[in-house]
């Protein structure tokens, strides 16, 4: 599922600074491969925003020092993830991506981000979630209100999660849920894949067990209603 959001960045946030690619290359250690893709699928890097406590007022912390807003123009119709991953690892704060592309003279934006989760010298990456393609005349709705950086973050990802987030989760064990959820569908695909081709009954009849234990599964994963051991208020 992907939604149409933009969001209206703070003025005072902006900051408005060409990224060179080599800076990247240096910092994330880019591959060969990795130099290649930046050549074939991105046209410029913008560091356009900078969300932090200097510029909107809101406290940092060790997880969520600063959000940073990367406009990224694209050469042809997107920008891979791994091409993202490979800028957010080369940054030590949260990234939101403004994918900008041209499509038949049309201007388009999505949003893309995944959740960032810092420490040690590569900062752990979830899944990238994506907005739809967007025309210039989308409404950017203001930036969600929040107590600190940390509790910001968890509410501009919020909407683009496949999962709906539970009352008093921090972001890190929803964006496990979103990635709990990719792997049970892969294993349900798989398995209804090999239970379409066993000719075999009592096969047949394990592969079906194995199947609905994952679609339970599923489906306690996605129920927003599930308790959450956390009381505090949902940040991450």
């Amino acid at each position: 599922m992907t939604v149409s959001l933009l969001y209206r960045w703070p003025p005072a946030a902006r900051f408005g600074r060409l990224v060179p690619k080599k800076k990247l290359y240096e910092h994330a250690k880019v591959s060969t491969a990795g130099r290649d893709r930046f050549v074939i699928e991105i046209q410029r890097i913008t560091w356009a925003y900078k969300l932090a406590d200097t510029t909107i007022h809101l406290r940092g912390s060790a997880a969520v020092p600063e959000i940073q807003v990367f406009e990224i123009d694209a050469k042809g119709d997107d920008v891979t993830d791994a091409a993202l991953a490979a800028i957010d690892k080369a940054v030590q704060s949260p990234i939101i991506f403004e994918l900008r592309r041209t499509i038949d003279d049309a201007a388009q934006t999505s949003m893309v981000a995944a959740y960032k989760r810092l420490g040690g010298k590569t900062p752990h990456l979830a899944d990238y979630v994506r907005t739809e393609w967007q025309p210039p005349s989308t409404d950017r709705v203001p930036l969600p209100q929040a107590l600190d950086l940390p509790g910001l973050y968890a509410a501009l990802l919020a909407p683009l999660l496949p999962v709906a987030p539970r009352s008093g989760e921090p972001l890190a064990e929803t964006t496990e849920r979103v990635e709990r959820k990719a792997k049970l569908e892969r294993e349900i695909a798989s398995l209804e894949r090999h239970l379409r081709n066993e000719p075999q009954l009592n096969r047949k009849v394990e592969l079906r067990r194995q199947i609905q234990a994952c679609k339970y599964e599923l489906t306690s994963v996605l129920d927003p209603g599930r308790p959450t051991t956390k009381d505090a208020q949902w940040t991450s």
